[in-house]
């Protein structure tokens, strides 16, 4: 990745948002390209303080701590950290001072050089960070140098700026990073889906869809979209790209010409594949992807399209994703008491991700509820009545599930634990297995963040497994 053009930032002065590890990789990025930067925050914590000396002391970055609605003086660009508000007062500085706000993404985009790794790229509501990581499996198969990158792994910045060599990159972008990309153009990218999400940062639904859609901006090859889900499609057609750019679609249905979809437990293509009227290719089976629940089966399609639109041969699709091992609290299988399955999908932290979970079991006791970061549950409920053989809800916004349940399933069972202590899952598992019979499933998703109870969802599917496996003790 050689062959930089560097002497653009050299003297340039800079202000980067956030004190955190994208704004700490893209200052020290920028400093080391001769650039005069200085990063600011709004916390003034102990940890904030260490991070700041050790900046100011071996790279020379100057950091202004406890005030970051203030433009420095002299500010040629500001980069932004991803969570960032469009709302900040240091953005409406910038604004009217006349300087451009970039994330670390753009900036990462910039530092590219000639003969940089193509990027083929992710965004969606739900399963991002599942379907980049396959994508990465499945180019790695082909014997591709490749990396999951983005808003997942190393920041994306060192990745580009780094000694090692890549063919290509597998990029997660979420809409935040999107929002502050104007110049991306990517070989080919994909939005696996749009819910409603982040609606609180975005402003409405639209903006919020307007800057997944950013993705497809420029592609060359391929603009993966969901044709179960018309707002990708959409977004597709809106897209500005390059001559021959191509709109390909996956289905858990049979495809048509120019998709990719599911015949007879086959993964198949018909896009990539010479007159694709009449031919597909075989992938790879359904029980090849881990696990086969149906909307990972839309990740893993995703995931081959894109690799497809590069040029990778059928059979490193199917060992890719054999090769492939979800991450954490992800639709995990804890174990088996008698006769009923728990499973952590603590990562389903709106309702959109956990209809997607909750698809994929017949008989469920579901334990849901958390912060709802303004959602509602009504849709969500409706689609997965038929399923739910009892609910357990926990967290400060369970109330808002409750009256879902209340106006469109009320002969289901619910339990309302009026708690938010760390301690409430414990209850939650056990009354969950007194709702649940032999051949159920006992499911986490909870359909909302964690953060009024636990540090992250992480440490909520931990707790979630410690219960179960201390129920499967205790029957042992």
């Amino acid at each position: 990745m050689g062959g930089r053009e560097v002497t653009s930032w050299d003297g340039m002065s800079i202000t980067v948002a956030g004190l955190g590890v994208s704004g700490v990789s893209a200052a020290r990025a920028l400093a080391g390209l001769g650039a005069r930067v200085t990063v600011v925050d709004g916390g003034d914590s102990e940890a904030l303080r260490e991070r700041a000396a050790s900046l100011e002391t071996a790279e020379g970055i100057a950091v202004r701590l406890g005030d970051a609605d203030t433009l420095p003086e002299g500010t040629e660009l500001v980069v932004t950290s991803p969570g960032w508000k469009p709302t900040a007062p240091l953005f409406a500085a910038a604004a009217e001072a006349g300087v451009d706000v970039v994330g670390d993404v753009e900036i990462a985009w910039r530092l590219r050089g000639p003969d940089a790794a193509p990027w083929l790229a992710v965004t969606g509501t739900n399963g991002k960070t599942t379907t980049t990581r396959m994508l990465a499996s499945i180019l790695r198969a082909a014997g591709l140098r490749t990396a999951a990158v983005g808003n997942i792994g190393t920041p994306i910045v060192d990745v580009v700026l780094g000694e090692e060599e890549h063919d290509v990159l597998a990029v997660e972008l979420s809409s935040y990073q999107l929002h502050w990309t104007p110049s991306l153009r990517a070989h080919s990218a994909a939005v696996l889906n749009l819910a409603p999400d982040h609606l609180d940062w975005h402003g409405s639904m639209e903006a919020y869809a307007a800057d997944k859609g950013r993705i497809y901006e420029g592609n060359r090859v391929a603009c993966v979209y969901n044709a179960a889900d018309r707002a990708t499609e959409d977004l597709v057609r809106e897209a500005d790209v390059e001559e021959g750019c191509r709109a390909i679609g996956f289905t858990l249905g049979t495809p048509g010409p120019s998709q990719l979809g599911v015949v007879d437990g086959i993964l198949v293509d018909r896009a990539f594949v010479e007159n694709r009227h009449k031919n597909a290719q075989e992938l790879a089976e359904v029980a090849d992807v881990n696990p086969p629940a149906p909307h990972n089966i839309a990740n893993a399609l995703a995931a081959a399209a894109l690799a497809r639109a590069f040029g990778v041969p059928a059979t490193a699709v199917r060992d890719g994703l054999r090769a492939f091992t979800p991450d954490a609290h992800r639709i995990a299988h804890v174990a088996d008491v008698d006769g009923v399955a728990y499973v952590d999908d603590s990562k389903a932290t709106n309702p959109h991700a956990a209809e997607a979970s909750l698809a994929a079991y017949e008989s469920i006791v579901w334990i849901a509820g958390g912060l709802a970061k303004g959602a509602t549950f009504d849709e969500l409920v409706t689609r997965s009545a038929k399923r739910l053989k009892g609910v357990v809800l926990i967290g400060a916004d369970r109330g808002l599930i409750r009256e879902a349940l209340a106006r469109h399933a009320p002969e289901v069972p619910v339990v309302d634990l009026d708690r938010t202590d760390t301690g409430a899952m414990s209850a939650a598992v056990g009354e969950a297995r007194r709702l649940a019979g032999a051949g159920d499933t006992v499911l986490l998703a909870p359909a909302c963040a964690s953060m009024d109870m636990f540090v992250n969802y992480n440490q909520r599917g931990d707790a979630f497994a410690e219960a179960v496996r201390g129920l499967a003790a205790a029957g042992a």
